[in-house]
């Protein structure tokens, strides 16, 4: 069973414009990963991790914008809820995404570094957003 687009705004926090944004990002850098593990070994990790990172950071700067005309429209507890939520959400993928980005560029170097420790918090994500499928109508 497939979410409505509505069902998916609602539940994930995010606007319309944001899930696109994030489904562009997560296409152009499937190709950079394509593109890194067949052709250009002189291409770093790093910078194939850019599109999402330009995601988070185009992401929170909407949300700031966001919350700052709920805010002035008198909507000050949904303001501040929509920027906890969605700046928590944020700081869990990108923590997760530069883990696995060091781990990917400095194999040898970061032994200490396992992957469940680097998927912990998709974990934590994962558990908040079954506590709030609860709460939401």
């Amino acid at each position: 069973m497939l979410f409505s687009l509505r069902e998916l705004v609602q539940w994930l926090g995010f606007a319309t414009f944001e899930l696109f944004l994030h489904l562009g990002a997560l296409l152009i850098f499937s190709l950079l990963v394509a593109v890194r593990v067949d052709f250009a070994e002189a291409i770093s990790w790093w910078h194939v991790f850019v599109p999402l990172f330009t995601a988070d950071g185009l992401s929170t700067y909407f949300t700031a914008i966001v919350s700052i005309r709920l805010h002035q429209e008198g909507e000050r507890r949904l303001a501040v809820l929509r920027l906890l939520w969605v700046l928590t959400v944020l700081s869990l993928k990108l923590v997760c995404e530069v883990l696995l980005c060091q781990k990917l560029a400095d194999l040898d170097q970061a032994p200490n570094l396992w992957f469940g420790l680097i998927v912990s918090p998709l974990f934590i994500l994962l558990q908040l957003l079954m506590i709030r499928a609860c709460r939401v109508n």
